[in-house]
């Protein structure tokens, strides 16, 4: 089996059970699956990770590739996502998540009291119970661009989508995720809605 065989023909072979195609196809790929892993986690040992479990992803996924986008497009946004995934449950950087919408109040950093630590917990839970209740094709565009910082150009490379897509549901997740927080009540608490409406943003 060369090394020049092409991508597609590996992944055919590899869904017809040959364990060599898909060695093959890790190989021609791993490096750019764990510098893209890399440069999300910034944690060498968390990229290791990464890179394992989108792999792990596409040979799982492989009998349902149907090759409407080129292989190595596709391995790109398991490793996203397999990114994303892992910060988020590493909880990384949850304080100064940004919403990027006026109408959403900001998640504070805890007070040095352990009553402000844990209202500033339960503000974090249920911001990202909020953001996990997200349908797939708005929450990971929405965690890429603002838990990542990704342009809108960056985010239609990695899904595969136009601009214009990635904007329209960027701002459908935040009409979404503002309709879900906004539906607790007193989450916010009267001291944050304060803060918000004097800054510009009227939860009403």
């Amino acid at each position: 089996m060369g090394a020049a065989m092409d991508d597609q023909r590996l992944v055919a072979l590899a869904q017809e059970g040959n364990p060599d195609a898909f060695s093959l196809l890790v190989e021609r790929h791993q490096t750019m699956v764990y510098n893209l892993a890399l440069g999300k986690t910034g944690s060498p040992q968390d990229a290791e990770e990464v890179t394992q479990t989108a792999f792990l992803k596409a040979w799982q996924g492989l009998p349902a590739f149907q090759g409407k986008a080129a292989f190595s497009s596709w391995l790109y946004r398991l490793t996203v996502n397999a990114a994303i995934d892992l910060l988020r449950q590493r909880s990384r950087r949850p304080q100064t998540l940004s919403l990027d919408d006026p109408d959403l109040p900001p998640v504070p950093d805890p007070a040095e009291d352990p009553q402000a630590q844990a209202e500033a917990q339960e503000r974090r839970r249920q911001l990202w119970q909020a953001i996990d209740a997200l349908p797939e094709v708005h929450r990971t565009p929405f965690l890429l661009r603002e838990m990542e910082g990704y342009s809108y150009r960056e985010i239609a490379k990695a899904l595969g989508l136009e601009e214009g897509t990635v904007k329209s549901r960027l701002a459908r997740a935040r009409v979404l995720l503002r309709s879900e927080l906004l539906s607790h009540g007193n989450f916010w608490g009267r001291e944050a809605s304060k803060e918000t409406k004097g800054k510009g943003g009227d939860l009403e």
